[in-house]
């Protein structure tokens, strides 16, 4: 199979080129010239590609500096996120290339007491989850949306995740103070490439949730990190989301993120792993990885 992707050197489409065997990824990123704010830098690749596939991961993630951005549409969040994803849109439109376009569970305002559903009302909190929102408001029905949560793996240098931040400072016997009263659904990052696999053999339009089968606290999250991984539970202590809102300049956090895989899995027959597979599953990847040399 022949794939376009943006942003496949990230947390997500690296492990995606890693986990799909027998496929031809095309990686459109500034390494090799390719810019998708600068659309006619890509024209002759989606000429010439016989990929019937585009998956498009490339976007501004850091949402500390998008909140700085609140707003602006010349700012960089805005750009990759909403402009980038618009260039993308027009070139699949154009020679004939389906689709897939990651988002995000930001796009909920976590005010919903039980899970979301792909058919829920939007209502992004902050500036990243506002650009994300226009971004899947640009994607054509005939295409694909593909929300994922709070995706962690084994390995990935350039940037840690939540998961490895957790294992890593209880590793070194730190504390962890984690919102007891903020609930998320962490999805194991192999589960995202294997699920996008079978996205990919067999496309249908409309939004997707492909996310982890569980939900829990950040508390919580951080007890079970620690009881999979044999670290001292009395370090991961619990803290206030609601308290932690009242500081001034604070970022929103969407407090209660629930979500639901129901229709990925009925649709798609695949199932990903709870927090506790996937984690019993990351900590055995980290049994095989060579040691650090010193």
């Amino acid at each position: 199979m022949e794939i376009i992707g943006t942003g496949l050197s990230g947390l997500i489409g690296s492990r995606l080129v890693e986990l799909i065997p027998d496929t031809n990824f095309t990686d459109i990123s500034l390494d090799s010239g390719l810019d998708i704010l600068k659309p006619e830098t890509l024209e002759q690749l989606f000429q010439d590609s016989p990929a019937k596939i585009v998956v498009h991961f490339a976007g501004f993630t850091d949402l500390n500096a998008a909140w700085n951005q609140k707003g602006d549409k010349s700012g960089l969040c805005y750009q990759l996120n909403v402009v980038g994803t618009q260039n993308i849109v027009n070139l699949c439109q154009k020679y004939g290339k389906h689709l897939v376009h990651i988002s995000t569970d930001y796009v909920f305002d976590g005010a919903k007491s039980t899970a979301y559903v792909e058919t829920d009302q939007t209502n992004p909190l902050d500036w990243y989850a506002e650009t994300k929102l226009l971004a899947e408001n640009i994607i054509p029905p005939e295409f694909t949306v593909v929300r994922t949560a709070s995706p962690y793996r084994a390995k990935y240098d350039p940037k840690v995740d939540l998961v490895r931040k957790m294992i890593s400072k209880l590793s070194q016997g730190q504390t962890c103070s984690l919102f007891s009263d903020q609930v998320s659904t962490p999805t194991f990052i192999d589960d995202l490439a294997l699920g996008l696999a079978k996205v990919f053999a067999a496309p249908k339009p409309g939004i997707y949730h492909l996310v982890g089968s569980s939900s829990q606290s950040i508390y919580q999250m951080g007890l079970l990190i620690a009881k999979i991984f044999g670290f001292d539970p009395n370090l991961v202590q619990a803290s206030s989301l609601a308290d932690y809102l009242k500081t001034p300049n604070a970022r929103p956090y969407p407090p209660h993120l629930e979500i639901s895989n129901q229709k990925f899995i009925t649709d798609f027959g695949y199932t990903p792993k709870t927090l506790t597979e996937g984690l019993t599953e990351l900590k055995l990847q980290l049994s095989l990885l060579p040691s650090p040399q010193n």
